[in-house]
Order: structure tokens, then sequence, then C-alpha cells
């Protein structure tokens, strides 16, 4: 068999492009804060074509979802990973899933009409609410190998050719606020986006694409880590009622 990991003289190129694409998931997230918090605080003007612009970002936000939901699956890591070498396969996902995201926020179709708009005072407890979103996320994401997850650890750090495609052991978190819901992390991305002290027609349409897809994307997520955990996972869902939202979801 062909050995199909990175070695030799192209150990170089696939360190740059791990931590590319390190930097290209750090920059998507870093556009989509000032996506969510500017570009979308911008109504279009009255008389903009709502239903074009409505297909348009569904379109864009449906591409990125597909994506990120459907290459996450062990059957399409198999289908990567026999085209290309096995540890390329995380960091190809990240580069696409950062580039669709990206693409999705930056092709975005502003819409008309507010919904509401709280200033002064009364927006305190907004700020506060989608602040404590961001620490809920952070401090739930910091148990996550970052390198691991942006395919660094695979194609960087000099591994020898026959570990660079083994991944970190996987590891079952359920301690924090992991003890509430089974995902915080994505509890704390809704959390900032549903507390907004300004909701206009476009934030309420990207809010509403992103908890259809965390739902939707949940059910599949939780079916990797059943056939990763087995009977481990199962004890923890059977503690742990709620997915994302206590006492809802």
């Amino acid at each position: 068999m062909t050995d199909r990991t990175p070695a030799g003289p192209i150990r170089l190129p696939a360190r740059i492009l791990a931590w590319l694409g390190g930097a290209a998931f750090v920059a998507s997230l870093a556009y989509f804060l000032y996506f969510y918090a500017i570009r979308l605080g911008r109504p279009a003007p009255a008389g903009a074509s709502v239903w074009t612009n409505l297909a348009i970002d569904t379109g864009l936000f449906a591409a990125f979802a597909i994506h990120h939901s459907a290459m996450a699956r062990a059957g399409a890591k198999r289908w990567l990973t026999r085209r290309v070498p096995e540890a390329y396969e995380r960091s190809i996902y990240v580069w696409l899933a950062s580039l669709l995201f990206f693409g999705a926020c930056w092709g975005w179709r502003d819409l008309p009409g507010r919904i509401y708009r709280v200033d002064g005072l009364a927006a305190l407890p907004f700020y506060l609410a989608q602040a404590t979103g961001v620490l809920v996320a952070l401090a739930s994401a910091r148990s996550i190998d970052i390198f691991d997850l942006s395919g660094i650890r695979q194609l960087s750090h000099g591994a020898p050719a026959h570990l660079a495609s083994s991944p970190v052991p996987g590891r079952l978190e359920t301690g924090g606020l992991y003890r509430l819901v089974r995902h915080p992390v994505y509890m704390g991305t809704l959390l900032l986006m549903v507390a907004t002290p300004d909701l206009t027609t476009g934030r309420l349409l990207f809010t509403a694409l992103s908890l259809l897809y965390l739902v939707i994307g949940i059910a599949f997520e939780e079916r990797s880590l059943r056939e990763e955990f087995g009977v481990a996972y199962d004890a923890y869902r059977a503690k742990v009622r709620w997915r994302m939202i206590p006492g809802i979801y």
C-alpha cells in the first residue's frame, strides 16, 4: 500500500497549509462577529427585493450548513480520505468550512425592516446576556483541542509520517457547563444572537437559520458521538437531558 501521509519535501507546505487553515478559521469567526454586530444592524432601504434577497441569503447559509454537517460525518471522511492523504482531511474540511462561512456572511443580502430596538440603559440587560453567551461558548470550548480541531496537529509539529494522521484520542467532556446541557457551545452562541437589543429583519433571519441548522446538526452530531463513545454517551444523555436550551431542547 502506498504511504499517503505527508512526508519528506512536502512537510513544510503541509505545515503552511495547516496553519493558514487555522488562521482562516479564526478570521471567519472574527468576520462573523463584525457581520452580526455591525452589518446586520443596517437594514436595507424600503423597496429592496425582499424575496430575491431572502432566497440568496438562505442559499448561502444552506451551502455552509450542508458542507459543515455532511462532511463531518464518518462516511464523508472516508470518501475524502480515499482521494487525499488522510492527514490532510481535517485541514481541507476546515479550509472549506471557513471559506463557506465567510462567503455566507460576505455575500449576505440585506433585508429591510426592524422588529424592535432598545436603546440606552434599557439595552444593558441585553448586552449582559450577549456577554454571558460569549463567556459560555468560550468556557465550554476550552476543553476542545483547537490544534486538532483545525487540522494543525495532523500536519504540523514535525509528527512522524506514520503518526501524522493519528488524531489525539477523543475524550467525552461531561463536567462544567456540560452538566447543564450537552452542547453548551451552541447554547452560548445562540444566546449571543437572540439577546440582541436591536433585532433587524436580517438578524432575525440569520438567527432563525442558525437555530434550524443547530437543531438538525445536533441530531447528526449526537449520532456520531454515540458511535464513538458507545454506552458512555448513552449514560451521559440519560444524565443530562437537555441538548442546547435548558428546559426546552
